[in-house]
């Protein structure tokens, strides 16, 4: 299966450990994120990237990494169809598959170790959405919600 990858600059040290962790569990990564310092260091650009790539059906799942995980997955989440969510620790992961079905996961550099980032990983790669009506009934309303204001919000 394939994995997207989405990173800003402040996870560059952790970014070869994840991609290796992730190989090793047989994925094939796709790195959009920063490389050199002839990219943007703006986080918004790969939350963007990230968002589209799996949006656009390229790679089913996507993982971003920023300073906290918080603008990546903000940028992520502007994308029509993401379901992007911080992470620090598995449980959180865990759950975001079962209940919201999240496609991408984020996390912030300094915030979680690289350990403690592949036990999150590992928690939100092993577990799947639960066919539950009362979960699936939740994310269709936040697609209805996307629908509504996905392109700009009205204020009355």
């Amino acid at each position: 299966m394939k994995i997207a990858f989405a990173n800003d600059p402040t996870a560059k040290e952790m970014k070869p450990e994840i991609i290796k962790h992730l190989e090793e569990k047989g994925y094939e990564v796709i790195d959009l994120g920063w490389n050199s310092d002839a990219d943007t260091r703006d986080y918004p650009v790969y939350g963007e990237r990230i968002g589209r790539f799996v949006a656009e059906g390229k790679a089913p799942l996507g993982i971003a990494i920023c300073g906290t995980g918080v603008g990546i997955s903000i940028a992520a989440n502007k994308v029509k169809g993401i379901r992007a969510c911080v992470c620090s620790e598995p449980y959180t992961s865990k759950l975001s598959r079962q209940h919201n079905d999240s496609n991408i996961l984020a996390f912030g550099a300094r915030v979680v170790g690289v350990e403690l980032a592949k036990m999150i990983i590992d928690a939100w790669l092993d577990t799947e959405p639960l066919d539950v009506e009362r979960h699936k009934k939740r994310v269709q309303m936040l697609g209805e919600i996307e629908e509504r204001f996905g392109q700009e919000a009205h204020i009355s």
